[in-house]
């Protein structure tokens, strides 16, 4: 199987270092494009047997999966000019990039892309660790692409297959979720040191508590409202706690932010 990747950047640059430590697809199958050599040079040192290049036309045509890591606003002049070069037939093509649907990249693509596979996928950032939560949508294709999609990305983390109609509202909880996670850690560790605790022990302490956190919901199965039961005593701290959180629009602010973010 030969992937070519068209953008080497950060959400590139990851898929790229993702497929080339896995199983599933051999180093030597690898091909990112980009126009910066920069950005090609450090990927080549990282793995010299990725194959590296700066126009994509002779690359595209020997390709089975094509994964088009772009900006949004470069889709359509990059799909557009490989148009001829793309066999519907034989290849499939993904888009990373958020806020492009279906229906326009059967634009770009001209009457091919109406039958041919595609695939829409958002991960997050975290891919770059190999922990990302990637959001997979699919037309045209069949179960054995489907599934052989899903393999290459699961192996950066997780996957979640949806409806093209989900797929904003699902973003703004994994891509911009991971940030406002962040944001948590980062309110969390300035609570920490306005009560004395140092900047690196409160940053480890949280963090080891959301891991905890994670893996009793997993663990459990359970709903986090039974884990917070579990912690919060009649007249105790933690209820304290909680409820002047919420006093101050802790659970809203929350859901107003990702609606807010929502495509």
């Amino acid at each position: 199987m030969k992937v070519t990747i068209i953008g080497g950047g950060n959400m590139g640059g990851a898929v790229a270092r993702g497929l080339a430590k896995g199983s599933i697809v051999k180093t030597n199958d690898i091909t990112v494009i980009d126009i910066n050599h920069q950005l090609l040079s450090v990927l080549k040192n990282e793995y010299p047997e990725i194959n590296t290049a700066t126009t994509p036309q002779e690359t595209v045509k020997d390709t089975d999966i094509l994964i088009v890591a772009v900006k949004p606003w470069l889709v359509e002049p990059i799909l557009a000019d490989l148009e001829n070069g793309i066999d519907p037939e034989r290849q499939i093509i993904i888009s990373i990039a958020a806020g492009i649907t279906f229906e326009q990249l059967h634009s770009y693509l001209g009457i091919d892309g109406k039958t041919m596979p595609l695939f829409r996928i958002i991960p997050n950032t975290a891919i770059a660790v190999g922990e990302s939560l990637s959001l997979i949508c699919h037309e045209n294709a069949s179960e054995e692409q489907i599934n052989t999609v899903v393999e290459l990305f699961n192996q950066m983390g997780a996957t979640s297959v949806i409806n093209e109609s989900l797929m904003n509202a699902a973003t703004s909880l994994t891509s911009c979720g991971i940030a406002y996670a962040f944001r948590y850690i980062r309110a969390a560790m300035e609570g920490g040191v306005e009560m004395g605790i140092s900047p690196s022990v409160a940053k480890k302490m949280v963090l080891q508590t959301l891991k905890g956190a994670v893996a009793l919901l997993e663990t459990n199965d359970s709903h986090p409202e039974e884990e917070i039961d579990k912690v919060t005593t009649p007249g105790g701290i933690t209820i304290k706690g909680l409820n002047e959180m919420e006093h101050a629009g802790f659970t809203s602010a929350v859901i107003r932010g990702l609606k807010a973010s929502k495509i």
